[in-house]
C-alpha cells in the first residue's frame, strides 16, 4: 500500500510540475496589441485564412467575422461558418467591450463570460489582422479577402511565431464557399 500511495504522489507531483512548467513557457507569449487602431476602420466583414482548432470551430470552413460599431461603443461580433460535412452554417453572436489598451478587447458570446481578444497585428490599410488572445491555443490570421497571397501570409506566420505561437499547428480554412 505504501508503494502505491508513493506512486499516485509522485503522478500528482509530475502533473503539477509539468502544468507549472508549461505556464512558464506560455508566459513567454508576447501578447502586445498594436499600438493604434482605428475602431471604425477596423469594422466589417473578415474572413478566417488560418487558426489554431478550437472546440468552437472545430472543422469549420468558409469562416468569417462580421464586426459592426454599436451606439453604446460596444462592438457587435457575428461569427459563421459552415460545416462541411453537412453544409449547414452556424452563426454565433456576442459583443466586445474596448480596453484602455488599443486593440485589446474583451469578447462575450455567453452572458458574463467573456474572453480576451489582441489585434497583434495589422495591415497599414487593415487588409489583414492577426489575433490572439492570452492563451497560446487560440490565434487567428484574417484577411478581407478571402485569400491572401502566400508570400504575405507566410510573413504574418512568421510575426506569430517570433511572439511565441506555435505556427505548424496552423489551420488553413477553406474559404471555397466565399470565393464563388
Amino acid at each position: 500500500m505504501t508503494a502505491m500511495l508513493f506512486i499516485i504522489v509522485l503522478l500528482i507531483f509530475l502533473l503539477v510540475a509539468a502544468n507549472m512548467l508549461r505556464g512558464f513557457f506560455h508566459g513567454r507569449l508576447d501578447r502586445r496589441t498594436v499600438p493604434a487602431l482605428d475602431v471604425e476602420r477596423y469594422m466589417g466583414t473578415w474572413y478566417e485564412i488560418a487558426r489554431l482548432e478550437n472546440r468552437f470551430e472545430r472543422g469549420m470552413e468558409a469562416v468569417t467575422a462580421r464586426y459592426r460599431l454599436l451606439d453604446d461603443g460596444t462592438v457587435e461580433v457575428v461569427n459563421s461558418g459552415a460545416c462541411p460535412v453537412t453544409g449547414e452554417v452556424r452563426t454565433s453572436t456576442g459583443h466586445a467591450r474596448r480596453t484602455p489598451q488599443p486593440g485589446r478587447f474583451r469578447v462575450s458570446f455567453v452572458r458574463f463570460v467573456s474572453s480576451d481578444y489582441n489585434v497583434l497585428e495589422l495591415d497599414a490599410n487593415y487588409g489583414w489582422a492577426l489575433v490572439g488572445s492570452r492563451s497560446p491555443q487560440y490565434l487567428w490570421i484574417l484577411s478581407r479577402t478571402p485569400s491572401l497571397p502566400k508570400e504575405t501570409l507566410e510573413e504574418i506566420k512568421i510575426r506569430a511565431q517570433e511572439r511565441g505561437y506555435d505556427v505548424e499547428q496552423l489551420l488553413l480554412v477553406d474559404q471555397g464557399a466565399n470565393m464563388r
